[in-house]
């Protein structure tokens, strides 16, 4: 009986460290102190005793080992035995000896033992834990390939990856992602923390780190450092904007990305549900930078303050849709690219128009804030949309009835000017 129950919990926890990675020496440590712990709360201390493992073998034995006494000194039966019991069991014994015996497992009570299996597997699923925070610790920056297994309430996924349970919260989900269980999902591995004691994997499809990591995966020049991606400005679904640089003369690094027929950087943006890449020639040259972050718009001149943070610049009165983008898209990532906030500003002839900041009287600072950001920073500039585009380009914030009376007004300005 003895060697059956001792044989079962090595054999069953074998397994199950076996399954989870647990090293073996650990695993015998662990069982160690279980076993101490059961006879500790049976003898009130440990230290009469010997817990010997046998893995391989599937043994437990547990020695309890005791100096033979005369009966008159006896003062601890944990630690002491007189020579009278002593030689009950092993007539050869003297006075002073040191008799050892075997302890059977199932003298402890079904009770113990069964409280020594739920301590070991609470010890388990601690290690486990650990090795989980640990591993992903590690895996921070790389990408991962699991399977859908919930979609909560909340839009929040849990995805499987090799058996553990990994966190896609709905903000790091891209807005056109639909998922449904078992589906196979992408992410990178952005943070790794506790919950309640528990390990907490976050994944992302939104961080600039995934784009970073498609573009490796994509572009050999890019995975083996030829080309370096120096900056990643990203509106997840929309849009993104990547400047690279080569570190071989003979590569041209915009090329190499984009690959042949746009081969290399469609697989990127199909991943990313058909967000579109602008990929741009880093330069140092601030002036120069800022020119090609507005891309596609053409820039025709750069004037930046004196602390390099702000940027006027200057693009043809066509292009000022082009250089602000469908919903200023263009010019944030332009801003956040080149890490200057940009404002746009057309070309125009001063005599043949008026400067919308002339209009404040009539509109208040808060409309022409908005004309401002959406590029209207003259009056003809504004008397080349209809109130439905002005109501449009400013998301709503100016209606449709204050789109008409601003139109009117600018209108009136210059049927004055002619008269």
């Amino acid at each position: 009986m003895q060697n059956d129950v001792s044989k079962l919990i090595i054999q069953s926890f074998a397994e199950i460290a076996k399954d989870k990675g647990i090293d073996k020496d650990l695993l015998l440590s662990i069982l160690e102190d279980v076993f101490r712990t059961m006879i500790r709360k049976k003898y009130d201390s440990d230290e009469a005793f010997e817990v010997i493992l046998n893995a391989d073998r599937g043994e437990i034995q547990i020695l309890h080992i005791r100096e033979v006494v005369p009966a008159d000194e006896l003062t601890d039966p944990v630690t002491e035995i007189t020579l009278e019991e002593a030689q009950k069991q092993d007539p050869d014994l003297e006075l002073y000896d040191e008799y050892a015996q075997e302890i059977s497992i199932t003298d402890f009570g079904r009770r113990a033992v069964t409280m020594a299996r739920q301590q070991l597997a609470q010890r388990i699923r601690e290690i486990e834990k650990d090795n989980i925070f640990e591993d992903y610790s590690d895996r921070i920056g790389d990408i991962i390939l699991g399977d859908v297994y919930q979609v909560r309430n909340n839009k929040d996924i849990l995805v499987n990856h090799n058996g553990v349970e990994l966190l896609l919260p709905k903000n790091e989900q891209i807005y056109k992602d639909r998922y449904r269980k078992g589906d196979t999902i992408r992410a990178v591995v952005v943070e790794v923390k506790r919950i309640g004691g528990n390990p907490t994997v976050i994944i992302s499809r939104t961080s600039p780190m995934f784009l970073e990591r498609l573009f490796e995966n994509e572009i050999p020049e890019v995975f083996d450092g030829i080309i370096e991606l120096v900056r990643i400005a990203r509106e997840p679904g929309d849009r993104s904007k990547v400047a690279v640089q080569s570190h071989d003369e003979r590569v041209d690094p915009v090329g190499a990305c984009v690959g042949m027929k746009g081969i290399r950087i469609h697989a990127v943006v199909r991943e990313l549900q058909n967000e579109n890449i602008d990929v741009i020639n880093y330069t140092p040259d601030k002036f120069e930078f800022i020119k090609r972050a507005l891309q596609p718009a053409r820039v025709l001149k750069v004037e930046l303050t004196d602390d390099g943070k702000q940027a006027n610049v200057l693009v043809p009165a066509d292009e000022v849709s082009k250089a602000i983008g469908k919903g200023g898209v263009n010019i944030r990532l332009a801003s956040k690219l080149a890490e200057v906030e940009i404002d746009v500003f057309r070309e125009v002839e001063e005599e043949d128009d008026i400067d919308i900041n002339e209009f404040e009287i009539d509109f208040g600072p808060e409309t022409i804030a908005l004309l401002h950001d959406i590029g209207c920073d003259s009056a003809r500039a504004v008397l080349e949309l209809d109130e439905e585009e002005l109501v449009r380009r400013t998301e709503g914030k100016i209606d449709k009835e204050e789109a008409e009376r601003i139109i009117d007004i600018i209108a009136y300005e210059f049927e004055d000017e002619q008269d």
